[in-house]
């Protein structure tokens, strides 16, 4: 099955957070979701200009449309002074009235597989539907101060220090304490292993009515659980 299918992607506005395979995930999505309607791609905060998609960095809605009826995703976004793109000037409640489906990419990691949040963080849209946190399993097993971004945040939630490894069940008790999204995927499941440990993470968020899907997107297969 799809992993948009199981993670229950509806039109309108869609935030991803949390920590590894962020990007990779609103891609695919997007992927996917083209067959359903017409796709934005973009961010709250920062990401790296897509090379699969246009991007229009001064679009009018007009353009958009356009740009959508070409194309079927398109990338709408501001750029920074650096060359990263940022928020794009027109709301996302305006791209929502646009596209069938907006992809927003609403965090960022540093490229770790985990991530705690600071009190700015993340900076979902108001408008969004849905908020789908990102977990990244390699970081499991690890000294959390090695795998998590914004390490000392994560360690005062899960009651452990720095030095500690990244346990499931640390992990699943600072996903718990922040409670910023309503779906859990449970990404680079791609060993037993590693499934066994997503399945300690699904077992304690579920427990509290959230829902959690796992897989791989590397190898492009997925489960519920």
């Amino acid at each position: 099955m799809n992993i948009s299918a199981l993670l229950e992607v509806e039109k309108g506005v869609t935030a991803l957070i949390g920590g590894g395979g962020k990007t990779t995930l609103m891609y695919t999505l997007a992927e996917e979701l083209r067959r359903r309607g017409t796709v934005l791609v973009t961010t709250s905060t920062h990401i790296q200009r897509p090379e699969q998609y246009p991007t229009l960095l001064t679009a009018d809605a007009a353009a958009v449309t356009a740009a959508l009826a070409t194309h079927g995703v398109v990338c709408v976004a501001g750029e920074t002074a650096e060359g990263k793109l940022c928020a794009p000037a027109l709301s996302f409640e305006l791209l929502a009235a646009l596209a069938d489906f907006v992809l927003v990419e609403a965090d960022g990691s540093r490229q770790l597989p985990l991530k705690a949040h600071a009190e700015h963080e993340p900076v979902i849209p108001a408008c969004s539907r849905q908020v789908i946190c990102v977990v990244g399993l390699s970081g499991l097993h690890r000294p959390v101060a090695e795998a998590v971004h914004r390490a000392e945040l994560f360690c005062s939630l899960a009651d452990c220090s720095p030095e500690d490894a990244a346990t499931p069940e640390r992990v699943a008790r600072q996903l718990i304490q922040e409670h910023l999204a309503d779906t859990y995927f449970l990404n680079q499941v791609e060993s037993n292993s590693a499934l066994q440990d997503a399945n300690i993470i699904a077992f304690i968020l579920k427990s509290r009515g959230l829902a959690v899907v796992a897989g791989s997107q590397q190898e492009k297969l997925y489960h519920t659980l």
